[in-house]
């Protein structure tokens, strides 16, 4: 098994939180990610934090307040704190590795989102044995690459802030050797459309990425005509909330599954 699989990749975000599932806001819960899978989702992007005593959650925020009836850090809480809150008041917060070992196919984007969920999501990929369906990522390139040394196999990587900033003044500026060494230790771009004023999507950075062998796989698209447009254009895979309207898109095009 290879991480990058087929001719494109359907991630959902977050698993699939969405009314139609009854999973409304149930993000990053096993419900969610069920939910995805029953769509027929080979993908699923997800988000990581360690508790104070080093057990990896799927989480976005770095408390619990957003999306759950506790509260605090969780870089802060052991792990019988955490487990006790309840995403949307019904859903336990997820381990990693209970979303890794739930769905032995399913490949897991894990963007580490802060230095307490190094050693942790290092741990779960080994003990889940998921070197091959995971892709490690984070905003925070050297966050990337502390959790790549405590693993004991390679996994697929996308860049960081940094690197795609790098890699797009490369393209701006026609300088390929710098294009190509922003993203020397990745497989992949994932980013969104645009940052602030600045296009990061563009028929260029997209032909540019894949003349250097990476996948460009763009966040978070929840409508239908963008999904077409990008798609279109070439990108490798797509991040949404919408798992259904994704789904129709790629089956139309001959793309799905």
């Amino acid at each position: 098994m290879t991480y990058f699989e087929g001719p494109f990749q359907a991630l959902a975000h977050r698993g699939f939180a969405h009314a139609s599932a009854g999973t409304e806001g149930l993000e990053n819960s096993l419900a969610a990610f069920g939910a995805a899978v029953d769509l027929g989702y080979r993908y699923v992007e997800t988000d990581a934090h360690g508790t104070v005593d080093g057990v990896a959650v799927a989480l976005h925020d770095e408390s619990l307040d957003r999306t759950t009836d506790g509260t605090g850090l969780v870089a802060e809480l052991p792990w019988s704190e955490v487990s006790e809150a309840r995403i949307g008041g019904v859903e336990p917060v997820p381990l990693l590795e209970d979303v890794l070992g739930g769905w032995p196919g399913l490949r897991v984007n894990i963007d580490v989102k802060h230095a307490s969920g190094v050693g942790p999501v290092a741990r779960a990929v080994e003990r889940t044995a998921s070197w091959d369906r995971v892709c490690v990522t984070s905003f925070d390139p050297a966050r990337r690459r502390a959790t790549l040394a405590k693993l004991s196999r390679p996994v697929a990587t996308s860049a960081g802030r940094r690197e795609i900033a790098t890699f797009l003044t490369g393209v701006r500026l026609r300088a390929r050797p710098l294009a190509r060494r922003a993203l020397r230790q990745v497989d992949a771009l994932q980013v969104p459309v645009s940052e602030g004023r600045v296009t990061v999507v563009d028929l260029a950075s997209i032909e540019a990425a894949h003349a250097l062998g990476k996948k460009v796989h763009v966040w978070t698209v929840n409508e239908t005509a963008e999904m077409i447009r990008l798609v279109d254009e070439g990108v490798d895979g797509l991040v949404t909330d919408r798992a259904d309207l994704l789904k129709d898109v790629l089956v139309s095009r001959g793309l799905w599954g």
